[in-house]
């Protein structure tokens, strides 16, 4: 058998105890759904490395876009949306307008999947 082949049952036999139990307490269709697209946020490294430098400081586009050495409208467009997903926020004072994360939850996610490729 090939590595990448999945094995199956030898013969077909639905568990409808199980299947019930699942069933019941699996999320509705758009609870799933969001549940995707904020995983699809996480998908890009760019989107990453700001989160990573949100863990240690709160700060503005023009400091991410120094440290990450990217420009600022590349910066600002991820920075767009890890807000409309609610990951980051934000804040203004005087001109500058500094960015942190929205809450704990960010950094926990982050670390458990860190945790689990390094497994």
């Amino acid at each position: 058998m090939a590595i990448n082949d999945v094995e199956c049952c030898d013969f077909y036999q639905v568990h409808e105890d199980v299947v019930k139990a699942v069933t019941e307490k699996m999320p509705d269709e758009d609870e799933l759904y969001d549940l995707a697209e904020i995983f699809k946020v996480f998908g890009d490294s760019t989107r990453i490395k700001i989160l990573y430098v949100l863990f240690e400081a709160e700060m503005c586009v023009c400091d991410i876009a120094q440290l990450l050495n990217m420009n600022q409208s590349a910066i600002s467009h991820q920075l767009r949306i890890l807000k409309q997903n609610r990951l980051v926020k934000s804040r203004r004072e005087g001109k500058a307008v500094f960015y942190s994360l929205a809450d704990g939850h960010v950094r926990t996610i982050i670390n458990q999947g860190l945790e689990h490729i390094q497994e």
